[in-house]
Order: structure tokens, then sequence, then C-alpha cells
């Protein structure tokens, strides 16, 4: 029993009385196997009413989030408060549980009794998403819920009749329309089982396995410990979608190594970060947010999948070169310990870790639903788990499963919680559609001006939140302007859901660059710098989606085809002159003549228009690149034969 307690401790009650974190411990432990039997059990067999599903849920996290936050607390009267908040996070979801057909009958008509356990709910949302992920998303649920109830102070178009507290109470608490709507929805039947299968995969040593084939394919060219970096961290993200669990899992391995290769600290940290950042937009899961889109505009899986591909592949490729060509300028040698030999080891050793992930990308495009292939793959990842001594991890180590990924959950949790709430704020008030008609008066009508203004509230509203609050935010306040203009809703929801991710990477937010930094040791700002110029992508890309329908596979083949070429052919340009180096350093004024060939080609009117002034700017720019790409080559000294002549 000692022996199970020591392995199951968590990290931050090591410092409490030995008594204290042995029960802490076991309290989490319990609550999280507690949680994933709850969200196998709807995953697999259903049945269970969402709002009940949501609620026990949601209860179970919060409890075990609570236990988790306390104990980080030295001052005993905080962790006091944190441990009762957690005991009356059970209440919730235990009576809806009791009380469900009564408040069916009543028609969801809220008592006093209601009410309290509505206001308790709203502290352990308050004090769950301030001590997981700041101020930030308070201050917006804060603003939301004192319009609702304040609105009848409100003049003009604005205003509205004002909501007491026993329709909060209703709509927030009784209803999947506030704390217990979509966003918790998706968290239970996506999120959290999605992490449970990544971290499943992760413990029995399928990170090892991407890590080593990413080392045999990229090893023996130069500067092969970065472009290892990349492609390992792109297709470890592709699991847990989280940028900065990404970083802090795989960049402990390949930032030491970049480094010892020759890459500055700086560089370092921005490749793991910009690569880490990656999986959030690449198929099959995008931090489940490729279920919850799929969901939201009312079309199959398989169509949002298919969409991500193209701007998925053309962020990895300039990453990809990015990074070659950083090795080349630093004269960087090999990976000498990596090659083709490390490949094929890990082929036939260990590649039969990656059958659940085989699994799930068939049954998905097979049409099974995202719950049942996840919970098939983890059913296929049990039955491979006992073939090697080094992935057996017993039934301790699924305990730990269970509790690392509640751990990497809480957050996301909180975040779709408080979401839950504006968006039922926003439902309830009108506000939402609203918003989307304000930033329409901005713009005026001038579609890029509005998609400026729309790139900048995603922006905004995205920073900092996990992969799935972020898109939930958005895609309720500001992909309704975008769609009024007659833009495809898939363009629009892909649009704001980059923007709504590109904080990851960008000052003042960066957090995935700054946990880059703080493992490299660069500076966090010159790191997020360098993540920005290397993941430039997603700044870029989304605006094409509008004139370039195709890289989202929406119009015919010859369209998807020509927006391919032209949209590879432009970031690989910018890449190019982002680098200043191709063979040799680049001028400055090579460097901005290869920057407007690549505009040019990327010239924003649809890629099937025939006008003379299309062509004219395409024709053009591929010409420049054509001449400003081959011209390094060109003008590099052919080495001297040796003479035929004897001394």
């Amino acid at each position: 029993m000692m022996q199970w307690t020591g392995k199951l401790r968590l990290a931050v009650m090591e410092e409490r009385n030995h008594w204290e974190a042995t029960v802490l411990s076991l309290l989490f432990t319990v609550f999280a196997v507690a949680t994933t039997a709850i969200v196998i059990y709807g995953a697999y067999f259903g049945g269970i009413t969402a709002l009940l599903l949501r609620s026990m849920f949601f209860s179970t996290v919060s409890t075990a989030g609570l236990i988790l936050v306390g104990s980080r607390f030295a001052n005993p009267a905080i962790r006091l408060f944190c441990y009762a908040l957690a005991a009356f996070a059970l209440v919730p979801g235990i009576h809806l549980y009791n009380s469900y057909f009564d408040i069916i009958m009543r028609g969801a008509m809220s008592t006093a009794l209601d009410e309290w356990i509505f206001l308790g709910l709203l502290a352990v949302v308050v004090v769950l998403v301030r001590l997981s992920l700041g101020w930030a998303l308070i201050v917006l649920m804060g603003v939301a819920l004192l319009y609702a109830y304040f609105g009848h102070l409100i003049p003009g178009r604005y205003g509205h009749g004002g909501y007491d507290l026993s329709r909060l109470t209703s709509t927030l608490y009784l209803s999947t329309e506030g704390f217990f709507g979509l966003p918790m929805g998706v968290a239970v039947e996506y999120i959290f089982l999605f992490a449970l299968l990544g971290t499943f995969l992760m413990k029995i040593g399928t990170g090892g396995v991407f890590v080593d084939l990413a080392r045999g394919v990229t090893g023996h060219v130069q500067g092969g410990p970065g472009l290892s970096a990349a492609v390992s961290s792109t297709l470890m993200g592709t699991i847990n979608g989280s940028a900065v669990a990404n970083v802090v899992t795989t960049g402990t391995f390949t930032i030491p190594l970049m480094k010892r290769a020759g890459y500055s600290a700086n560089v370092a940290g921005a490749i793991e970060a910009a690569a880490s950042s990656a999986g959030q937009i690449l198929p099959p899961i995008m931090g489940a947010a490729a279920f919850l889109m799929a969901e939201i505009i009312g079309v199959p899986y398989r169509t949002i999948a298919l969409a991500a591909l193209i701007p998925g592949v053309l962020y990895v490729l300039a990453l990809i070169v990015a990074v070659r060509l950083e090795a080349g300028r630093l004269g960087l040698a090999p990976d000498p310990d990596a090659g083709w030999q490390l490949f094929k080891s890990t082929v036939l050793g260990r590649g039969y870790l990656l059958l659940p992930l085989v699994g799930l990308v068939v049954l998905l495009f097979a049409g099974y639903t995202p719950t049942r292939a996840a919970v098939y793959c983890l059913a296929f990842g049990l039955l491979i788990m006992p073939w090697s001594r080094e992935t057996r991890i017993g039934i301790v180590g699924l305990m730990i499963v269970c509790r690392d990924t509640l751990v990497s959950t809480l957050p996301i949790v909180a975040a779709v919680a408080a979401a839950g709430a504006v968006i039922g704020v926003l439902n309830l008030t009108g506000l939402g559609l609203m918003l989307s008609g304000m930033i329409i008066d901005l713009g005026g009508g001038r579609i890029w001006l509005i998609l400026i203004l729309t790139a900048i509230a995603s922006f905004i509203l995205g920073m900092g939140l996990p992969t799935s609050a972020a898109y939930l935010l958005l895609a309720v306040l500001v992909a309704p302007a975008l769609t009024r203009l007659g833009i495809e809703p898939i363009v629009s929801h892909m649009f704001i859901f980059y923007y709504g991710l590109v904080s990851a990477i960008t000052p003042p937010v960066a957090l995935a660059a700054y946990a880059a930094a703080s493992i490299s040791g660069g500076d966090a700002n010159k790191t997020a710098i360098e993540s920005i110029r290397l993941g430039f992508v997603k700044l870029l890309v989304p605006f094409l989606f509008v004139t370039m329908p195709g890289l989202l596979m929406v119009g015919s083949g010859i369209e998807i085809a020509l927006s391919a070429f032209f949209a590879s052919l432009g970031v690989i340009g910018i890449t190019v002159a982002f680098a200043a180096w191709l063979v040799r350093p680049l001028g400055a004024g090579e460097r901005l003549l290869m920057a407007a060939g690549s505009l040019l080609v990327l010239w924003p009117t649809e890629v099937s228009a025939l006008d003379p002034a299309t062509l004219a700017a395409r024709t053009v720019g591929m010409a420049i690149l054509a001449f400003t790409l081959l011209r390094p080559f060109s003008a590099q000294p052919t080495p001297e034969k040796p003479s035929s002549t004897t001394p």
C-alpha cells in the first residue's frame, strides 16, 4: 500500500505532512479514476442525459482540481478554504442527479435552494479559473453576468429588460445553456477522452517512437536535431493538441539536443514552440476542436479533417524549410547518432505502438463517431501494452494515466465552464448577434477591413485560452460576422480558429514560447519573436482561406490544386526571405524582392480568376521568385579542377 501511494503522490504535495499528502493523493486519484469511468461509460454506452453527464463530470473534475490547487498553498487557511470548496463542488452534480425529474416537472424554474447552489457553483468556477488560467476569463465572465443582471440600466439597442438571479439560475445551472452547455459537453465527450488516449500512448512509449522516427528520417541532414524536433513535436502535438503541454514534454529532450548541435537558445526554444503549436491545427484531433467545429457548422468530421490538412501541411513545410535554412546559415552538422538505421530499428522494434493511432484515423474516416473510435483505440492500446516489458505499466500506471489526464485537462474544464456561462448570457440577451453586427458596422462593409478587425478580436479573445475554449468563444462571438458577409461557414470558422490560437507563440501571452524559453535558458521575448518568424503561416494563411478556399478543400479539383501550388510557392518564398540565407547570405534587396514576388503569387483574388490583373500579378510573381530563388545557386563559385599536369 505504501508503495502505491508513493507512486501516486503528486509532486506539489511532497512538502506537506506525510499523512496529509497520502490522503490527498489517494482522494485525487479516486476522483481521477471516477472521472475516467464516467467519460468512458458515457462515450461507449451513452444513455446518460446530457445535463446529468456534464454536471457529474464537472463535479468530479472540479473537486479533484480544488484538492490539487489547494495543496499548493502553504497557508493553512487558504488550503482549508480550497478543500471546503472541493467538497461543495460535488453538490451540483449530486443535486441535479437526485432532483432531475423534479426540475423537469417544474419547467426548470429555480427554487431558493437552486439559487444558493448556483452561487456556490459560480464560486467554484471563479476559483478554478483564477488558479489555473488567471484573471482574463474571470473578467469576461463577470462582465457578461453583470450585463445580464443590470441590462435594464443600459440605454439604446444594447440594453435589455434585465434577468434576475432566478432566471440566471434556471439558464446557467438548470439547463444545458450555461455551465453545462455545449462547451462542457465537448470537454466530457472529446477533450478528456482524447487527452486520456494521448496520455496513455505517451505512457507506453509512443512519444519516444515519434522522436526516434523523426531522428531516423532527418538525422543525416544538416541541422538534423532541429528537423527532428520540428517533426517529432509536430507528431506529438497531433495527440495532445496542447502547445504548452507538448513543449514541456518533448522540449526537455529536443531543446538540449538542438543546443548541443549549435542552435542558439532562443532559436532552439522557438523551433520547439512553433513545432508544438502545429498539433493544434493538424488532423486528426486538433485539440478536440475538429469535432466541435463539425458539430457547430453541421458537417461530417471528415470534412473538417480534410479542410485542415493543406493549411497544416503548409505550416509544417514552412517550419521545416526555415529550420533547414537556419542550420545552413550556422553551418551545423548532422546528428551523428541518427539515421536510417535508427529509423529501421524503431519501426521493427517499437512500430507497433503506432497501431492505435493508425486505428483511430481509420475508424474516424470509416464513419465511426469520434468517441466510439477513441474508446476502441484505448482498448487496442491495452491489448498491445503487455507485448513488451518496456510498455507494461500495470494497474498503478493506469491510475497515474487517469491522474495525469485530469491534471492536464483541469485548465480546459475550468475554461469551458466559464465559456459556457458567457455563451449562455450571450444567447439569453442576444448580445452575440449584436457583437457581430458591431464588427460589420466598424468595417463599413469592406471585407478586408472586417477580416482585419475579426483577426484582432480573435487574437485578443483567444489569449491564454486552451484550444477548444478559444474556438468556442470565437465561434459564438466573432464567426457570425464573417458568415453574414456571405463567406463559407468553414472558411469563417477556420479563420477565427487560426487567429484564436496564434497567441501561443505571440507576445504578450506566448505561453508556448515562454515555456520553451524556460527550458532553453533563452530570453522569453526573443524566443517568442523567433517563434513568430518560424510560425508566420498562422498569420498569413487565414487570409488566403477567403481568396483561396481550395486550401480548405472547397471547390473543384483544379481550384484545390492551384490553391495548394500558389500557397506553397508563396510560403516557401517568404520563409526564405525571413531566413536571409539560401546556400549563401541574402542581401536586403534580394529578400525584399523575394517577399514581393511571394505576395504577388498570393494575389488576393479567387485562384480561378482569369482577369488580366490577376494573371499578370501571378506571372510576374513567379518570375521574380524563380529569379531570386535560383540566383544564389548560380552565383556559387565552382570548385577548381585539379591540374592534369605533373610537376
